[in-house]
C-alpha cells in the first residue's frame, strides 16, 4: 500500500490537469511526467522559457540571535560572508564529513531560509540548534516556482515594477510579480539564466496562470532531469550520499576551509587527498539513457548514477563515479540488463561548459 503523502502542492490539481499522476518525492506529489512530450519541455527551457514546480524542496526559516552561528556549524560555507540580499550553495555533512544533503542559505535580512531536498538536514539543524538561542520552522505555504530560460528575464520583468536583470547571480529580493507579493532568486538547476519565485499558496497559483499566459511552458520533472544532467548538477541520493564527502563528488568548493569549526569538519580535512571515487560525466555509446556498471580491463571501476539521452545533443549523457585514479577521456565498458557498450569519462558540463549562459 502508498504511504499517503505529507505534503500537498497548491499547484496540484494543475499538475494533474497537465496529465501528471503526482508520484512522491520529498513527500509531496511531484510532476514526474506531463502528457507533454519532455522534449518539447526541454527544448523550451533551452530556446524560451519554461517553468518547475519546485516546491517538493523543503524552505526552512531560521531566526534568532544565534542562527547565524547555529547555520555556521550546521553548513560548510562561511555563514558571515553572506550578505543581505545574497544566497551561497553548500554541503551538510555528517559526523564522519560524508554528505548528509545539500542547500542553499539565503539571508533574507534578519531572517534565514534554507532550500533542500530529501537529506538530513532538519535533523541536522536541530542537533546544531540544540540550547541555542534560535527558532526554526518548515513553511509549504511557501511554494517555489522555477523559470528558466533565455526569454526568462523578459517575460519576469515585464511582470514586476523592479529591474530584476539587475539582479546578480544568487542574489534575491522582495518584488511584486503581476500584482503579486514574492521573492525572487536568481539561482536554478537548469544550466540556464533562470529564476527561482518563493510566493504564498495563495498567490502562487495566480502566478503560476500569468506564466503560462506570457508562453512559459509546465516543465515536468522527466525535462528537469535531462537539463540538469547536460549541465552537471548533482541530485542527492543519486549523485551523492552518506558514503561521499564533498572532495569525491566534486563540492570541495562549498567548503569553507579556512572556518575553524563545523559539523564533520576534522574527519572531512582528514579525508582530503584520500578520494576512492570521483563525479564525472559519461558519454554513452547508446541510442537511449542507459544504466549501469562500469569496468576497466574487466574489473569493475564505477558506477552510472544519473543517465538522460540529450536529443539536443543527439547523445546518451550520464552522471557516475569511477575510480579515483581514472582520467578524462578514458574509455570503460558499460555493463547494463541485456547491453554491453562503452562510455567515455568527459568533461562537464556537457551543455554550455563556460557557463555563460547561467551567469551572464
Amino acid at each position: 500500500m502508498t504511504a499517503p503523502l505529507s505534503r500537498t502542492s497548491v499547484l496540484a490539481e494543475r499538475h494533474r490537469a497537465l496529465g501528471s499522476g503526482l508520484e512522491d518525492w520529498n513527500g509531496m506529489g511531484t510532476a514526474w511526467t506531463y502528457a507533454t512530450d519532455p522534449e518539447a519541455e526541454h527544448d523550451a527551457v533551452r530556446e524560451a522559457a519554461g517553468m518547475f514546480d519546485m516546491s517538493p524542496l523543503k524552505k526552512v526559516f531560521v531566526r534568532g540571535p544565534e542562527a547565524a552561528s547555529v547555520l555556521d556549524h550546521l553548513t560548510t560555507r562561511d555563514i558571515s560572508r553572506i550578505e543581505p540580499g545574497r544566497s551561497a550553495y553548500l554541503s551538510v555533512l555528517t559526523e564522519a564529513g560524508t554528505m548528509a544533503d545539500d542547500a542553499i542559505v539565503s539571508n533574507n535580512g534578519g531572517e534565514w531560509m534554507i532550500v533542500h531536498g530529501s537529506g538530513d538536514t532538519m535533523a541536522l539543524l536541530a542537533a546544531s540548534a540544540a540550547g541555542r538561542d534560535v527558532t526554526f520552522a518548515l513553511d509549504d505555504d511557501l511554494h517555489d516556482i522555477s523559470v528558466q530560460g533565455p526569454k526568462v528575464l523578459d517575460i519576469l520583468d515585464a511582470a514586476s515594477p523592479d529591474d530584476l536583470g539587475a539582479l546578480g547571480y544568487f542574489q534575491h529580493m522582495p518584488t511584486r510579480l503581476f500584482g503579486h507579493d514574492c521573492r525572487i532568486s536568481r539561482t536554478g538547476y537548469s544550466g540556464e539564466r533562470g529564476y527561482e519565485i518563493f510566493a504564498r499558496a495563495e498567490v502562487a497559483g495566480a502566478i503560476w496562470d500569468r506564466l503560462v499566459e506570457a508562453g512559459v511552458m509546465p516543465c515536468s520533472f522527466t525535462a528537469l532531469d535531462k537539463v540538469r544532467i547536460e549541465a552537471g548538477l548533482l541530485f542527492y541520493g543519486y549523485d551523492m550520499t552518506e558514503a561521499h564527502t564533498p572532495w569525491e563528488v566534486g563540492l570541495g568548493f562549498t567548503v569553507s576551509a579556512t572556518k575553524p569549526e563545523f559539523r564533520g569538519r576534522a574527519a572531512l580535512m582528514a579525508a582530503k587527498g584520500h578520494e576512492r571515487i570521483r563525479n564525472v560525466g559519461l558519454i554513452v555509446d547508446h541510442g537511449d539513457m542507459l544504466a549501469g556498471t562500469l569496468a576497466l580491463g574487466g574489473e569493475e571501476v564505477g558506477v552510472i548514477n544519473s543517465p538522460c539521452w540529450s536529443h539536443r545533443m543527439a547523445k546518451s549523457l550520464a552522471l557516475g563515479h569511477v575510480r579515483a585514479d581514472i582520467a578524462e577521456g578514458t574509455v570503460l565498458e558499460v555493463i547494463a540488463d541485456g547491453v554491453t557498450t562503452t562510455a567515455r569519462v568527459a568533461p562537464l558540463p556537457f551543455h554550455d561548459p563556460e557557463k555563460a549562459r547561467t551567469h551572464g
